[in-house]
């Protein structure tokens, strides 16, 4: 049966029987098909638009019949371009309902309970400040910035001690980026010492912190972090960006292991960059995700072409979606 291709049952014994006789008279098949001459003409027009059957070049020609060598290619070709489409689709989505949740937590409505909106860098670290302090537990961020600064670093550690000191559990994610600095690398090896967790993904979604599972800080703007920012402490709402930790987390690999390539021969920064690139995001844009320099961003995304043997950006988009590069599960 060959339903997956859009032929029906009566389509496809049409589609049989002209293969068998390409000669013969439209009357006698009709007949030996029992159809009446409207019905095997609209099954013909059914093949004719599957590209399964030409039409006659003129009017004492028959019409010619695709074989299926051709035909079914092409139909094969098509369903391909076709899932590619929906798995791009698919991880498009899976994108703007991370960022969906992220941005829904972080609007901007102060006068809700349960929400504190801080203008300015130093309300934002005076808060940031008090907050740690009354640390319990856990604390949980997502450190977007790529290459630390040294002297940040430097004026982190007698905060970071003094948490740590008290027994509470302390999970950081990093980009990978951070690998190249030396100074970052430097200061996770430090915390990882003192008994903080880190991990490294290829891009993060938002800066966040949260405290004891029970308030988070997040940006109101993702791209100016120190202009405004907001204390969440409503139940759903840390329990989404609790889960939303969790995830990245799984997927985050610790500072000290090696950036293990994939079947394909990525790194999973690589296969971050065939993502973003294939969201339509410019070099500029992709470099802000992964915490790199555009030139970077580039020489990336131009090692991703010519292991897809891609001339071009959009043609990279297209091979990626053809071999399932853009799933969000690819390996």
């Amino acid at each position: 049966m060959l339903k997956s291709f859009g032929l029906d049952e009566t389509a496809e014994r049409v589609y049989r029987t002209l293969l068998l006789h390409p000669q013969g008279e439209l009357c006698d098949i009709a007949a030996d098909l029992d159809l009446t001459a409207d019905q095997l003409r609209d099954k013909m027009d059914q093949l004719s638009s599957l590209g399964l059957l030409r039409a006659a070049a003129g009017e004492q020609d028959g019409p010619q019949i695709i074989s299926p060598e051709v035909g079914f290619e092409a139909l094969l070709a098509r369903q391909q371009a076709e899932l590619a489409a929906q798995q791009q689709q698919i991880a498009q989505s899976r994108a703007f309902a991370q960022q969906m949740i992220v941005e829904y937590a972080s609007r901007p409505m102060p006068s809700r309970p349960g929400e504190e909106l801080l203008v300015g860098l130093d309300r934002i670290r005076s808060e940031i400040a008090r907050l740690t302090s009354e640390i319990k537990h856990e604390v949980m961020a997502f450190a977007p910035d790529g290459a630390q600064q040294a002297l940040n670093l430097e004026a982190a550690k007698p905060l970071d001690t003094e948490v740590l000191d008290r027994g509470v559990r302390m999970r950081t994610l990093y980009l990978d980026s951070i690998r190249n600095s030396p100074q970052s690398v430097a200061y996770v090896d430090w915390l990882s010492e003192a008994g903080g967790q880190v991990r490294t993904v290829p891009s993060l979604p938002i800066r966040m912190i949260i405290i004891d599972r029970r308030i988070a800080i997040v940006p109101v703007d993702g791209e100016d972090t120190a202009h405004s920012a907001v204390v969440l402490r409503g139940h759903g709402t840390l329990a989404a960006l609790c889960a939303l930790f969790e995830r990245v987390w799984d997927s985050g690999v610790p500072l000290g292991e090696a950036k293990n390539r994939d079947a394909r021969g990525l790194t999973a920064q690589e296969r971050e960059s065939v993502r973003l690139l294939g969201q339509g995001l410019t070099d500029e844009a992709i470099a802000k995700r992964l915490g790199v320099s555009p030139r970077t961003a580039r020489r990336i995304a131009a090692d991703v072409m010519e292991l897809l043997g891609a001339k071009s950006r959009f043609q990279a988009g297209l091979l990626a979606a053809h071999y399932g590069w853009l799933t969000p599960d690819a390996h």
